[in-house]
């Protein structure tokens, strides 16, 4: 399998998650140390959704974070654009409805949801800012558009030996649970190349939402960012 460069284009970036669908999951869980399921708790958190509430889960993978909505009592599409990870998360029997979406022209409409969410996935998208229009563009005014995802640790001497366990460790992490390293040896470059809590902010109010604040998370190794759809 063929690894995706930075240019992110959606094709290259789909078929490589395509190849690593079945053991994506685990391979997170490892190399996040056990974390991912405090990150996606206080991402639901910070959707604040009724029950009942009509929330997009894009880049939905194989449905975990879509899972985790629903059990709080959401209405959730969990959009994605890899069909190899949205057929794991139908095989694995989670309780929501899978649409085949790129996140740079979702198919929806105009306000359609109550909030929307993309978790450790924007920073995949070839236009992640488009994206974020996007979101904002079906989340009705007044709703809620999160982003959970990989940051800049906010402690400089923790920074340097992160980014040597992402360039090094991780690929070899990976050599032992995956088929290939090579998805993510683009993952680990993905993260580093990524913009940092300040810079996301930014791009929130460019997208127009208001009341945009972020939280740091294990020290800033992930970043959950908030904003609100402005109420014409």
């Amino acid at each position: 399998m063929s690894r995706p460069d930075l240019e992110k284009q959606p094709y290259d970036v789909a078929t490589m998650f395509d190849g690593i669908a079945k053991r994506y999951d685990l391979m997170n869980d490892v190399a996040a140390m056990g974390q991912v399921g405090m990150w996606r708790d206080l991402m639901v958190e910070a959707l604040e959704i009724g029950a009942g509430g009509q929330v997009l889960d894009l880049a939905a993978g194989t449905g975990t974070s879509s899972t985790a909505i629903a059990r709080a009592g959401a209405r959730v599409v969990a959009a994605d654009f890899s069909l190899g990870m949205m057929s794991e998360g139908r095989r694995r029997g989670a309780p929501v409805p899978f649409v085949g979406a790129d996140g740079q022209h979702l198919p929806f409409a105009d306000d359609s949801f109550d909030a929307a969410v993309i978790s450790f996935g924007l920073r995949n998208v070839h236009e992640p800012r488009r994206a974020l229009a996007e979101m904002v563009r079906v989340v009705r005014p007044g709703g809620r558009v999160v982003v959970c995802e990989f940051s800049t640790p906010t402690w400089g001497p923790f920074r340097t030996v992160y980014e040597k366990y992402l360039l090094r460790a991780l690929p070899a992490v990976a050599g032992t649970f995956a088929t290939t390293v090579d998805a993510y040896e683009y993952l680990a470059e993905s993260i580093l190349e990524w913009p940092d809590q300040e810079a996301l902010r930014g791009w929130f109010l460019e997208a127009g939402m208001e009341r945009t604040q972020y939280r740091n998370l294990s020290g800033g190794i992930v970043a959950l960012h908030r904003g609100v759809v402005p109420v014409s």
